[in-house]
């Protein structure tokens, strides 16, 4: 286990002393800093998680202390703390980019809570830029590499070990029964039923019969007996998709039946237990169908345990393009064309349009490309209505942002010559670029296409290497 590192800037020692005794019980390892060029030459060689910065320090302000943390794109959040609090000062502060702001006195509790706060974030950060330097684009049929899907990908990550409910929200067409499915697909009873139920779909007199089964003569037609989802998806997943739509009397059984783990069928007195992890969703404002009586409020908390919301396609377009290519690989497939990839013009088209319908949309307009053409690449000319519309009014706006990172290149030498291993010039390379870059962190990122913190973290890495 990473112990992570906390820096403390704080020129009065009785005040930092207090601090690091209230925070003796945490797992952390603290580094006092008395004054402003001490945490300067810390940060220099070291990268702390947090940086708890007194802005009232004796040969500088503490805000050039947060100002070169944001410069150089420093993963760490900052805990400003001072004893000279002021409205002018926290927006100063807050602006700059801190995490929290304390004012002194302040509790023991507050200072832990806000660090605990800090610590989860900054590894939720770090997670997210890993994932994303790892060109991590697909997590269980969900696509997309961009931070807003990077960390959706984390909350199922967390969630996976949990029977905790979830309660997905997001437009029509962004997919949240293929995050459904990734969450069952995740987790413990990935081999276990994968049972999903839209409820805007099926009639209200024969919704409960569908979630909770019959037995035969149970009501007209019901000629044999029947399990209903509920007891189908026992071990596994029940997904509900659309929930505000249910009858608002069947919400108030389903309520019984998730808070008792077991179900009762129609037609019958007997109560059967069943295990069963709820996945619900809507594309609606659940707490304003909750005032119009369309949800019940008791329901509605307990299957939003854990809360997922999908991001409309417009709001992480960054995802369009690596989405577009893999609707075409999967459809040329399907359709035995030989269609690969699209027109540096049609990707901007597709940039430029606001995707009313989401990843849906998308999905169904590249296969409605495929179906209709030939080729081997998709041009402007064989775009469907309404993007179509966009060609004829010339709104397409191209550009082209793909950097051309170029890596050593290890060559074959004679027998018996040592070769360096991949770690090795990897950390070649960087150093290389650093220097090339005089030191400029965040420009040597951009170069190396990768986030900041990466180079921060292998930096510190490859430090803590040299000194063992």
């Amino acid at each position: 286990m990473i112990i992570p590192n906390v820096l403390l800037v704080e020129d009065d020692v009785a005040m930092a002393r207090l601090i690091q005794g209230n925070l003796k019980d945490e797992s952390i390892d603290i580094y006092h800093a008395k004054d402003g060029h001490d945490a300067l030459a810390y940060l220099d060689t070291n990268l702390p998680q947090v940086v708890l910065l007194d802005l009232n320090l004796p040969d500088m302000d503490g805000l050039d202390i947060l100002r070169h943390i944001t410069e150089q794109q420093i993963p760490a959040s900052v805990i400003v703390i001072t004893g000279y609090g002021s409205v002018d000062v926290a927006v100063k502060a807050m602006q700059a980019g801190v995490f929290d702001f304390l004012e002194k006195p302040f509790s023991s509790d507050r200072l832990m809570l806000t660090l605990r706060n800090a610590l989860e974030r900054q590894n939720l950060t770090d997670t997210v830029d890993t994932m994303k330097d790892t060109s991590q684009a697909r997590f269980h049929g969900v696509i997309g590499s961009s931070i807003e899907m990077l960390a959706v990908y984390q909350i199922i990550d967390n969630a996976s070990i949990s029977k905790a409910s979830v309660f997905i929200t997001g437009e029509s067409g962004t997919g949240k029964e293929i995050c459904a499915q990734a969450i069952h697909d995740h987790s413990s009873r990935f081999k276990k039923p994968f049972i999903a139920i839209n409820c805007a779909s099926i009639p209200a007199d024969l919704m409960e019969s569908e979630i909770f089964g019959h037995l035969k003569g149970a009501f007209s037609g019901a000629t044999s007996n029947r399990d209903g989802a509920l007891a189908s998806a026992d071990g596994g997943t029940l997904f509900l998709d659309e929930i505000c739509e249910m009858d608002i009397g069947l919400q108030a059984k389903l309520l019984r039946a998730i808070q008792m783990e077991e179900l009762k069928k129609v037609g019958s007195d007997k109560f059967e237990k069943v295990d069963v992890r709820f996945v619900s969703a809507t594309n609606r404002e659940p707490l304003s169908e909750i005032k119009q009586g369309k949800l019940r409020e008791d329901l509605f908390y307990r299957l939003n345990v854990i809360p997922i919301a999908l991001p409309p396609l417009r709001a992480h377009t960054e995802d369009i393009i690596e989405l577009a290519t893999q609707f075409i690989k999967e459809f040329s497939t399907q359709e035995e064309k030989n269609i690969k990839s699209l027109s540096p013009e049609t990707e901007s088209i597709l940039l430029n349009y606001d995707w009313p319908g989401n990843v849906r949309q998308l999905r169904n307009i590249i296969h409605n490309i495929v179906v209709m053409n030939k080729g081997d690449i998709i041009t402007n000319d064989m775009l469907p209505s309404p993007l179509d519309i966009l060609v004829s009014k010339g709104n397409a706006r191209y550009s082209s942002a793909h950097a051309t990172n170029k890596t050593p290149e290890v060559k074959d030498n004679a027998a018996g010559k040592t070769f360096k291993t991949l770690k090795e010039v990897e950390d070649e390379h960087i150093k290389n670029v650093i220097d090339e870059c005089q030191g400029n962190i965040p420009q040597a990122a951009a170069q190396l296409g990768v986030s900041p913190s990466t180079i921060y973290r292998k930096v510190h890495s490859r430090k803590v290497e040299e000194t063992q």
